[in-house]
């Protein structure tokens, strides 16, 4: 991933931090046909693994899961927020358009996970983590037995990260000036997204 020195993110909990915050993902795999995608939501377990490990499943009926033979590389992306940038906002409109986002690529080679009772661990794992922000929480022993016959349709895995890559890309590259004025306007935007993106700026320049 290109990216310049001053937006380079390699702070390892922080990109963990991100993961977590932005949990759905594209998982890329090249192979001779092409390159196979699909979307998913991901755990990262930060004691597994020099970067963590990211952990998730898919359909068994999605073909993807026959590329995970342990040896063949796979990325996935997690993108945060983001927003365009007027040139109008900052102090001289004498400049271009930009785009500010934070974007954390995570590369490893995806292995099943064929234990059934690991399965399990992963499948209530996933369940805890989103069911808290739910009220009633759902818990899978309301479904009883109907859990374990669904297992069978499903593909368990683990992707351990050998590579970690962070992109911060806030207006860094500009004067404290024209990053307050980026501020100002996405604050006031009705796009939940771009007021994301002016919370981050701002707490970047501890505003």
């Amino acid at each position: 991933m290109y990216t310049p020195a001053a937006f380079q993110l390699d702070d390892v909990p922080r990109l963990h931090a991100l993961i977590r915050k932005y949990p759905f993902a594209p998982l890329l795999t090249a192979h001779p046909g092409g390159i196979a995608a699909t979307h998913l939501p991901f755990m990262v377990d930060e004691t597994r693994g020099r970067y963590g490990t990211l952990i998730a499943h898919m359909a068994r009926a999605n073909d993807h899961w026959q590329l995970f033979d342990g040896r063949r590389k796979a990325l996935t992306i997690f993108t945060g927020a983001h927003a365009y940038i007027s040139p109008s906002w900052y102090q001289s409109p004498v400049t271009v358009p930009t785009w500010n986002y934070v974007v954390v690529h995570a590369h490893g080679r995806p292995v099943i996970v064929s234990d059934k009772l690991r399965v399990r661990a992963i499948l209530e794992q996933l369940v805890a983590t989103y069911e808290a922000y739910v009220h009633p929480p759902w818990s899978t022993a309301l479904a009883g037995d109907y859990i374990d016959d669904q297992i069978q349709y499903i593909v368990a895995f683990e992707i351990e990260i050998e590579r970690l890559e962070g992109k911060f890309k806030f207006n860094q590259n500009r004067s404290r000036a024209d990053q307050e004025g980026v501020v100002r306007a996405l604050s006031q935007a009705d796009d939940p997204l771009q007021r994301e993106v002016a919370v981050i700026m701002a707490e970047n320049l501890k505003l």
